[in-house]
């Protein structure tokens, strides 16, 4: 029998078949992107986390407290995931369109509405340089969208997340090459899982960091 602990962070299983979002996202770019990316970055938390007095708190402790206390590598490592696993779930099959309910009118009283939001979130994909994501957030009880470089996350500023568009090169390269406008119009257009980000929206606000 063996004595060792499971891992304190997993991969968890896409909430979709690897080839459920083509022709948007292809089968293949799952493969690299959540088989070997994502999963290096929970093999890499599970390694630095040993021996920080974070063992047995949740990722979102962790992400927390390691930018808290400066542990750069494991707060990247870690964001990584969490900001990955959000990412596959703001995506399903026959997404896209437009939100319902509550949704719909926090997103037309912030940006006017769901085509000007849509705009709004591809500029800021697009204006995101170098590696990072959008986000669409809740701060205040008003919606935003938020951009962030790297492993940064508005989970370290309180921000209640409802849904996030991945701008990482690997993210998209293999389907669009260089061409991340048409990626993240395909996201908000083909892809966005809004029932996910109304889920999220009805949460209550997490207490701030």
């Amino acid at each position: 029998m063996s004595d060792a602990k499971p891992a304190q962070f997993v991969l968890p299983p896409l909430p979709y078949a690897k080839d459920a979002l083509e022709p948007h996202i292809s089968a293949n770019t799952f493969d690299y992107h959540y088989g070997k990316h994502h999963k290096a970055y929970v093999d890499k938390a599970n390694e630095l986390v040993v021996g920080t007095g974070l063992e047995g708190k949740s990722l979102e402790e962790v992400i927390i407290e390691a930018k808290k206390k400066g542990l750069g590598p494991l707060f990247n490592n870690a964001a990584q995931i969490y900001n990955h696993n959000v990412f596959w779930e703001s995506m399903k099959p026959n997404g896209g369109g437009a939100p319902t309910g509550a949704l719909l009118d926090k997103i037309n009283e912030a940006f006017g509405s769901v085509d000007k939001f849509k705009e709004q979130f591809v500029a800021a994909g697009v204006g995101q340089f170098g590696s990072g994501w959008v986000w669409l957030v809740e701060s205040g009880g008003k919606l935003e969208i938020v951009k962030s470089a790297n492993a940064e996350t508005p989970l370290t500023d309180g921000k209640k997340i409802l849904m996030v568009c991945d701008v990482w090169e690997h993210a998209y390269y293999l389907d669009y090459q260089n061409r991340r406008a048409d990626f993240v119009k395909v996201f908000v257009e083909k892809l966005a899982n809004w029932d996910y980000a109304s889920a999220n929206l009805a949460k209550p606000a997490a207490p701030k960091p």
